[in-house]
This record gives C-alpha cells, structure tokens and sequence, in this order.
C-alpha cells in the first residue's frame, strides 16, 4: 500500500478524549463518512504542539489521518469551527457535552452517519449563535434528544397508543417508557407499569419530535411543561441506553444552582 494510499483527509467532530502513554490522547470522534472512530493524536499533549488547539472537545475539525496498527493517527488537524461562544458560557459548555455523549452513545463505528453528522453540526452552531447573543436556548436540547432518537431508530411513539393503535385525544394519556409510547385512557387501566401523562407534556414531546428547529425557536414554554419534557426523555434515555446520561446530572446541577426555586 502506498503512502498516499494509507493517507485519507475527514471532517471530524471532538466528541470524547482520554490520555495515553506520557503525551499522546486519544480522540473519539464523529465523522460524516466514516461513521464514529477512535483515532489517536501523538504528542498532542506536549506544550510545543501544533495539533492541541484543534483537537479540542466539540470542535468541527479537518483532519489528515495515517493508517495505523491499534489506532489510526491524526497527522494534521486544521479547525473547522470551534464554537468559541460556547466555550465562554458553563451552561453551554454542558448543552455541548450532553450533546457529544449522546452522540457518542448512539453513534456506530464505521456506519456513513450523515444525517446524525448534519444534526449534531446544526444544534452546536444554534447553542453558539445563542449563547453568543445571552443564553442557550432552553428548547434545543429536548428537540435535539427527540430527533437524534428519531434519527437513530429509538423514536418514541407519540401520536397512536401502542396498544389499539387509535390516535391519541387530547386527555390524560399514559406513558410507557419501557415500550417507548404512549397508552390511551382505554387501554392504560389493564396495565400497571405505566404512568399518568398531561395533555401539555404529551403536546409538547409532540411538537419537539414533529417539527424543525425553525418552527421551535420562537415558541416559549412554561419551566413547569418543560421540566416534566425533560424528565420524561431523561428516563427514556437511560431505559434505551441502559446507562444514565452523566452530563445530564451536571446540566440539572446548573440549573438549580441558577434557579434555586425551581429545583
């Protein structure tokens, strides 16, 4: 195999790093093409080196990569867009990690992952946008869970009940998390592993998972509806992942600190 050969360029974004040897790191990344990988960056922790500033958590990078025997090897990185109001902002520092373990949590290695590629490039320029100008959207990141599930096959069923099958009125419901759904008052009673859900919570999942960003960013929401939004994806991402968001716990850390009587 030739050099040029053994050489490819990506796209790349920084989802997750961890030290190795004296002063090397190794990158899990998300690229467009290739899917997610885990590549490694030698030297990139010494003070001289050209490559750290661009290997940073959540940045878009372009990446030169160099086959490798355990792990490939990042040769150059060049910044793409580093998002650098979010990097000012703590609680848009943690919208972004949220976002990037997710990712990192969903994503496969070596699947083309260019619609999940495309989301995650979109949600990190609207939080960098937003912050740049106040505070991160409270919206974007239940809009981001509901159509990254989409995206990913873990679409919650939000508009039929799982059981007969009949569109959903606008009344008590009653959530499934463990089926991903939603029962209707007719079918619910039978059961006794579900859980009372409100017309505003169920409207607004419903609104969330069905529209663009665009149709979103404008609509403001009682804290109270978005609090119950929140803690109903929180569960159905830890019953779909089997494991719980760590960033998760951070953001509601943020949050109370910031709204003490809302915690």
């Amino acid at each position: 195999m030739s050099n040029r050969e053994r050489v490819r360029s990506t796209r790349a974004l920084i989802l997750r790093r961890r030290d190795v040897n004296d002063a090397d790191r190794v990158l899990t990344v998300l690229t467009p093409g290739d899917g997610k990988l885990e590549l490694i960056a030698k030297g990139v922790r010494k003070t001289a080196s050209r490559k750290a500033g661009h290997l940073e958590l959540f940045t878009h990078a372009a990446l030169l990569v160099a086959q490798g025997r355990t792990w490939d090897i990042i040769t150059e990185a060049q910044t793409v867009e580093s998002f650098r109001h979010v990097r000012e902002n703590l609680e848009a520092i943690a919208a972004a990690s949220y976002m990037c373990e997710l990712i990192d949590a969903f994503a496969e290695t070596g699947d083309e992952l260019r619609t999940i590629w495309d989301l995650a490039l979109f949600a990190l320029r609207v939080l960098d946008e937003a912050t740049a100008q106040g505070d991160p959207p409270p919206n974007l990141l239940p809009w981001f869970d509901l159509h990254l599930l989409s995206l990913t096959g873990f679409q919650p069923q939000l508009f039929h009940c799982l059981a007969c099958g009949k569109s959903l009125a606008p009344t008590v419901n009653f959530l499934a998390l463990h089926e991903g759904g939603v029962l209707c008052p007719q079918c619910a009673p039978q059961r006794t592993d579900v859980e009372p859900l409100d017309v505003d919570t169920l409207k607004l999942l419903r609104f969330l998972q069905s529209q663009p960003w665009s149709a979103v960013a404008p609509v403001v929401v009682r804290k109270p509806i978005l609090r119950r939004v929140e803690s109903v994806l929180n569960r159905y991402l830890i019953f779909t992942l089997e494991r719980h968001v760590r960033s998760a716990s951070f953001l509601r850390r943020l949050a109370a600190t910031a709204n003490p009587s809302d915690a």
